[in-house]
Formats: C-alpha cells, structure tokens, sequence
C-alpha cells in the first residue's frame, strides 16, 4: 500500500486551515508521508465548476458562516469569520510551500503559520514581510526561499497543480487522496483515518475494488 498521502490545499481556505493540525496527525500516527500540492483554488473551480464565495447564493454564503462556528469549536482553533484581508491571492505563500519541499524541508509549520495570520490573526498575508516573516518563524532561510519561489522551475511546478489536482479528480480545499482515492473537505478526515487504520482497499467510482 502506497505510504503517502497526496495533500491538495489552499492557503486561501478556512477549511483547510481547521483541518490542517489533524491531517497532519493523522498522517504522522499511520506512518504516512506527505505530499504537498498547493493549487490554484479559484483555477480549480474554474475547471471543474465551482463557485467562488462571493459568487454563491446568499443561502450558502449564510450557512457557509454556520458551519465554520461548528467546526472552529469543534476543532478548537481560533477562527475570525470574516477576516480584514480576505479574500487574497495565496500564490506567493503558495510557491514559498512548494521551494520549501525542493529544498527537502518540511513546510508544516510554514503553512499552518500563514493560515493563522489569515483566520485568527487577522493579518494581510499578500504582502511579501507577512510571509517573510512566517519563514523565519518556521526556522528556514526567507531571502532563498522567497528567491526560489520567483523562480522559472517553483511557477512551473505551481502551474502543473492545476492539471494534477483535475486528473486527481479534486475539486475543492482541502482534498486528501489515499491511492487514487479522494477525501474532500477536511470534515472527511475521520473517513480518511478509518480507511487508514482499516486498510481497506481504495474506493473506486465504478465500485471496482
């Protein structure tokens, strides 16, 4: 059984951000390694028929408001609902994750860093110090990575997400994929860790085993 886990997230998504502590929990307690693919989330819905927020009825966008009070107390983190800078463009963010794993660190505390600016510290993570300052918080060398995440080889990368995350059949923050198999939305996590502890063989959509 494939020993990684394939972590489709955007550091733009609350949902992300509330289920980001346990994902990695849950990753670490099945010995599984991660593999981190930030993408382009409003691209993603482009392709696959998604509607950004302010796009929605007024219907979801209440209930949407709902359901994060369920889950921040649920999860325990600090959330504020309607943070002063959001939404913002996470692609910057985005490219420094993806330059910290060609440099063979882990981004963990990087991203969970800049998810926590946006929702419970309510700061503007666009601005290129705001992330610098998350790098250096997370112990890793901000002038290279910033540098790298400029670069022709990460914005490639980066691009490459969006055909990845479609052909992966993900379409919405944050999505889990266990061999070929895809978990969306962080309220799937106790899914994901069933089928972990169980096993079981992937879930096809043709029902094949």
């Amino acid at each position: 059984m494939p020993r990684s886990l394939q972590y489709y997230f955007s550091l733009h998504s609350p949902w992300t951000y509330l289920g980001n502590g346990l994902f990695h929990e849950i990753a670490q307690r099945h010995g599984m390694s991660i593999d981190y693919r930030p993408m382009p989330l409003r691209a993603v819905f482009d392709e696959t028929g998604g509607l950004p927020l302010p796009k929605r009825h007024p219907v979801r966008q209440r209930y949407r408001l709902v359901e994060l009070q369920r889950w921040r107390e649920r999860r325990g983190l600090p959330l504020v609902l309607e943070p002063a800078h959001f939404p913002f463009d996470p692609s910057l963010a985005d490219r420094v994750t993806l330059a910290i794993v060609a440099a063979g660190r882990s981004p963990a505390g990087f991203i969970a860093d800049v998810m926590a600016g946006v929702w419970a510290r309510e700061e503007d993570m666009r601005s290129p110090e705001a992330i610098r300052a998350c790098i250096l918080r997370a112990g890793l060398d901000a002038d290279a990575l910033l540098a790298q995440a400029d670069g022709a080889s990460v914005r490639r990368r980066y691009d490459e997400t969006l055909p990845q995350a479609v052909e992966a059949g993900v379409f919405g923050a944050p999505s889990y994929v266990r061999d070929g198999e895809v978990f969306w939305g962080q309220d799937r996590l106790e899914l994901l860790d069933s089928a972990l502890a169980s096993g079981r063989a992937p879930y096809r959509p043709d029902g094949a085993a």
